[in-house]
């Protein structure tokens, strides 16, 4: 696969502008037979050409239209850290020959490429107990603040995914602050005593250094998950926007001071429920502290995030969290995930795009004793990993990977995609949701690499099951290309001059 790639690629790039050419696809098809699998079209590459009449469907790419750069998908280090350390020991040659199918973002490499990684900050819902780096009631200075109450495995696994992936980003926040710091004194709900603004916020400090000290280089810090939840049986904050405001301002100080000024911070972090008011009443009070918000998907609908991004355009968003449920439909998943969070979401402007927990077995453990998380079928991971350290992937896998293929830098050092502009037109435009990326090159002489990620799903599922690929035509600057979409998931690409 690999040598195809580099044989032709550099035929591609010599090509004139009238014969731009689509020689490399990845599909994904709700029948299983294809399951995020390369190939190139045969016998011959598919040419854009002079326009003819359009296909049952048409989608016109508008690459004057650029839009905010994708930094990667990806999901969450929960316990499942634990998981992958045992495997690592029971097969070590499975164990790697997975985070190489997840992490390498090699171009033409036959593996995901997911680039973004979300830590938890102490204890989550799915922990092996309840802790915090911090747990000495009353210590305002911090002084017995201890990065290694983590489990070891999360430091050791982040650095296997950095010796695979150096461009992936860590992304850390708290499910809670210390139980010292809240009234009721537990991590388990309540709120934060204001009183310990500052003291959060040091706290924060002192994660980023931490992790930094241990190789880790922190991307961005949120400074409370889901702060309009709280839950007694697990740890949760609820944490009011004047609250998350003050921290955030005061954090902002304290990174800037300490060496840590291109650390982002992302506020909100909860659902789309509420994009129109937590999150802009924050912008409102603390714009300066807060590069972004991000949101989660288990309340509201993904167009609420316009809410957010027509108030505050030159801010970012992300999207960070969404779960998988054990014994759920697998084709119907993956049009969800496609229409509402893999192109859905960044269509409305989001950088990345996360599950939640990167990897659990198939019973949706690990969780904390004791929580009302993910209660009924039980949570699945992107990835099952089995006890006897074998592993598969799931739907959330092959929409992501996906997705991912699209945005990934094209050259070593190179530029992250760019959503750009995309229309659907035709018969049956509905049929089709498309994504489109534009993905820059290091050197000005070589052509950029245009990418479309469609979702067909036309599978007549509300009346009788009756898939039906859809011919479509694909218009670019002018020239027509023409490719039939199987009922799935298709990420191609072409390239041509700036």
């Amino acid at each position: 696969m690999l040598k195809s790639l580099r044989v032709f690629a550099p035929l591609v790039l010599l090509q004139a502008v009238a014969s731009q050419q689509i020689w490399d696809i990845w599909q994904t098809t709700w029948d299983r037979q294809m399951l995020f699998t390369y190939f190139q079209p045969t016998p011959d590459p598919i040419n854009f050409v002079t326009p003819g009449p359009i296909g049952s469907a048409d989608i016109v790419v508008d690459d004057s239209s650029v839009y905010q750069t994708v930094y990667g998908f990806g999901a969450s280090l929960s316990k499942c850290c634990i998981l992958l350390s045992t495997q690592s020991a029971q097969n070590s040659g499975s164990y790697w020959q997975l985070m190489d199918y997840l992490f390498n973002a090699a171009d033409g490499a036959d593996s995901a490429g997911f680039s973004y990684i979300r830590v938890p900050l102490g204890a989550s819902d799915f922990s092996a107990y309840t802790y915090s780096y911090d747990d000495v009631s009353g210590d305002t200075s911090l002084y017995d603040f201890n990065i290694n109450a983590a489990p070891s495995d999360v430091f050791t696994v982040l650095q296997d995914i950095q010796s695979i992936n150096n461009m992936a980003r860590v992304h850390i926040l708290p499910w809670s602050p210390p139980a010292w710091m809240k009234s009721g004194g537990s991590m388990d709900g309540g709120s934060l005593n204001t009183q310990y603004i500052n003291t959060m916020a040091n706290y924060l400090l002192k994660s980023v250094q931490a992790f930094s000290s241990n190789g880790i280089p922190v991307y961005a810090i949120s400074i409370q998950n889901e702060p309009e939840n709280s839950d007694s049986t697990y740890p949760s904050c609820n944490m009011p926007v004047s609250t998350e405001a003050q921290i955030g301002l005061a954090l902002r100080t304290l990174l800037n001071n300490n060496g840590f000024s291109g650390v982002k911070i992302i506020g909100y972090e909860h659902n789309w429920v509420d994009a129109a008011n937590y999150p802009v009443q924050l912008m409102q009070q603390a714009e300066s502290a807060f590069d972004g918000v991000a949101f989660h998907c288990y309340q509201g609908s993904v167009g609420e995030q316009a809410s957010f991004t027509s108030q505050y355009p030159n801010k970012e968003v992300y999207f960070t969290e969404c779960s998988g449920t054990l014994g759920s439909d697998w084709w119907s998943d993956i049009k969800w995930y496609m229409d509402n969070l893999f192109i859905g979401s960044i269509s409305y402007g989001a950088s990345s795009g996360l599950m939640w927990n990167l990897a659990l077995d198939g019973n949706g453990q690990p969780l904390l004793p004791g929580t009302d998380s993910c209660s009924g079928s039980g949570c699945r991971g992107v990835v099952q990993i089995n006890s006897d350290g074998s592993w598969s992937v799931n739907q959330e896998f092959y929409s992501m990977a996906q997705a991912s293929k699209a945005i990934l830098p094209r050259d070593v050092g190179g530029p992250w995609g760019q959503r750009i502009g995309v229309s659907v037109g035709g018969s049956l435009s509905w049929a089709l949701v498309v994504g489109a990326y534009k993905t820059g090159r290091v050197s000005s002489s070589d052509w950029n690499r245009y990418s479309i990620v469609v979702l067909n799903w036309d599978d007549s599922a509300s009346t009788s099951w009756n898939p039906q690929p859809v011919e479509a035509t694909i218009e670019f600057r002018g020239m027509q290309a023409a490719y039939t979409f199987p009922v799935g998931v298709t990420t191609l690409w072409w390239y041509a001059p700036n």
